[in-house]
């Protein structure tokens, strides 16, 4: 392709609500262009990048055995209220009426459109297992779009879905997909982990996030670099602490706090350390105050707390209900005195474990230290994990210590089993004849959101640095005075000609500019190699290439060129 052919559409500064990298850098390179929040258009350059990774993605589809097919992206409400999500789902989901006033939705995901197809189709145990898979278009109504194509309203996703027989089988595919998913982001040349996550919204028993590494990534993975173990934040098991609690060493006693109201601003009165000190969290479930004790330094993991007896549901008190239980401000609250028949205590494990701590002493202005379970505290009504694991905790498996990093989710695999197929009524009959429900598994990668979520790993200061397989083009031949020197012109397309007719995408920067512009255009835009060719050195028979995070140019000569620069992109 030739840049005169082509259109690029660079810029020097980034639009203003740009805060990620990734969306400054895409918005600069001209590869997205903002129509309005959360609807972007792909743009001739971003486009070839976003079609490189929809067809690596298809390709290990296709090769896991997995069957393509196109659904609508306008569903009809019905589907959604058969299985209780139309209320459900929440504003995300855009609602829309036709001509005759029927309802419909832009879809979010298909896994009623598709289970209305397995109920239609499937008859027998003799069709299982199918894996139908599409790539399509999906629409959600963020309540505040961000960060570029990262968190768009509109967006393109592969999703999948399986149907099987019994959980065997559902386990075997799940595995295939696991693997799949893996050859996805390692030929794309991304740095990823799986990490076992919680199944949200979606519903199932067991599902595992895909996350590319970046330090600007929403979620906080959990790690152990000595077994494999990992898991999201949001699940990853905080383990008891391996000692026993200690002894009572201290006599309880009010100390006067005038101005602390966080655990960090006690501990510094104090001159303690943080880990001394317990929270106290005042939450309404069922119309129920319920407590919540964590140690100072640790934060409240609302999904596992969410998943206890009598906390589905559960919500943060107001300031007005925990005066009205408390008769105390919050900054002050503790579990001393109050009423246990009517508040139930839960804490966290290592809080359990504590001996000697502070809390808060239920009056204004005032803590309690030398807290000790059973001599001043009624032992808790329930122990549990509460909490966000933290860097330095114990593995689960027991096989080291937790490393906490950054990710951001591209892909997400999910064990349905017959959440959908019950609530649709999808069932095939057996060996024997008999009607048994369909188990199902679904399969999610967010297509353009991977685009975004390389950029984020592979960036510098010039800009876009995309590995070899998603670049928008794999070379970039830049002829200095190409209007004026006609040996640079004959070289310039003589290699352009043999590079194309060995399958490399290249692209020939034939614009008439100072070197300084197209060297800065093709770095911004994230080409990995660069060839320029000068008069000076083709009188000595020789090329300059230089690859994208190169730090200095080589000569390379100009005979062998077509082979030196097709073993750098095939390496």
């Amino acid at each position: 392709m030739r840049v005169s052919q082509f259109f690029i559409s660079t810029l020097k500064e980034a639009p203003s609500e740009a805060e990620l990298p990734s969306h400054k850098l895409m918005v600069r390179a001209g590869y997205i262009k903002k129509l309005a929040s959360g609807l972007y258009t792909w743009m001739p350059l971003g486009l070839r990048v976003l079609r490189k990774v929809e067809a690596v993605v298809r390709e290990e589809m296709n090769r896991s055995g997995a069957i393509e097919l196109l659904m609508p992206a306008v569903q009809p409400a019905e589907l959604w209220q058969e299985t209780g999500r139309w209320e459900l789902f929440g504003p995300q989901m855009l609602k829309i009426r036709d001509r005759h006033d029927n309802q419909f939705c832009f879809g979010p995901t298909h896994e009623e459109v598709i289970t209305d197809i397995a109920r239609r189709e499937i008859r027998s145990y003799r069709q299982l297992p199918v894996n139908f898979y599409q790539v399509q278009t999906k629409f959600r109504d963020e309540v505040r779009p961000r960060f570029g194509v990262m968190r768009a309203r509109e967006f393109l996703m592969k999703d999948a879905y399986s149907f099987h027989a019994d959980l065997a089988s559902l386990e075997e595919t799940y595995h295939a997909m696991h693997e799949t998913y893996s050859r996805i982001f390692t030929r794309l040349g991304l740095k990823f982990r799986a990490v076992a996550a919680d199944t949200g919204a979606i519903g199932g028993s067991g599902s595992h996030e895909f996350h590319v590494l970046a330090d600007a990534g929403e979620d906080a993975l959990a790690y152990c670099p000595a077994s494999g173990y990992a898991a999201n934040v949001e699940l990853a098991v905080a383990v008891a602490p391996p000692t026993p609690r200690a002894t009572a060493a201290e006599s309880m006693r009010d100390v006067e706090t005038p101005k602390q109201t966080t655990c960090e601003q006690v501990a510094e009165l104090l001159g303690i350390p943080l880990q001394r000190t317990v929270k106290l969290i005042a939450v309404i479930s069922d119309g129920k105050l319920q407590v919540l004790l964590l140690r100072g330094d640790h934060s409240l993991n609302e999904v596992k707390t969410s998943k206890l007896p009598g906390l589905a549901d559960f919500r943060f008190a107001s300031d007005e209900e925990i005066r009205a239980s408390f008769d105390c401000p919050p900054g002050f609250l503790g579990p001393i005195g109050i009423d246990r028949p009517k508040i139930r205590v839960i804490a966290d494990r290592t809080v359990a474990a504590m001996s000697d701590f502070v809390v808060g002493a239920n009056r204004p202005k005032f803590h309690t230290a030398g807290v000790n379970w059973q001599r001043d505290l009624p032992e808790p009504d329930l122990v549990a994990d509460i909490r966000n694991v933290v860097d330095g905790d114990l593995s689960p498996d027991g096989k080291g210590k937790l490393e906490i990093c950054r990710g951001i989710e591209v892909g997400h695999i999910f064990q349905l089993r017959t959440k959908y197929a019950e609530a649709l009524k999808a069932t095939y009959l057996d060996a024997q004849g008999k009607a048994q429900i369909i188990e199902m598994g679904c399969y999610g990668i967010g297509v353009s959101r991977i685009v975004a979520a390389a950029i984020e790993q592979n960036f510098d200061e010039r800009g876009i640095v995309l590995p070899t397989a998603m670049a928008p083009f794999q070379i970039v031949i830049v002829p200095i005075g190409l209007g004026k020197s006609d040996a640079v012109r004959k070289a310039a397309e003589h290699l352009y000609a043999a590079l194309q007719s060995v399958g490399i995408e290249v692209l020939l920067d034939d614009r008439d500019e100072r070197p300084g512009v197209m060297f800065a255009d093709m770095e911004l835009i994230g080409i990995p190699h660069r060839v320029v060719i000068g008069e000076r050195s083709l009188k000595e028979g020789m090329l300059e290439y230089q690859g994208r995070q190169d730090t200095s140019a080589q000569a390379i000569p100009l005979q062998n060129a077509q082979e030196f620069l097709k073993s750098k992109v095939c390496s």
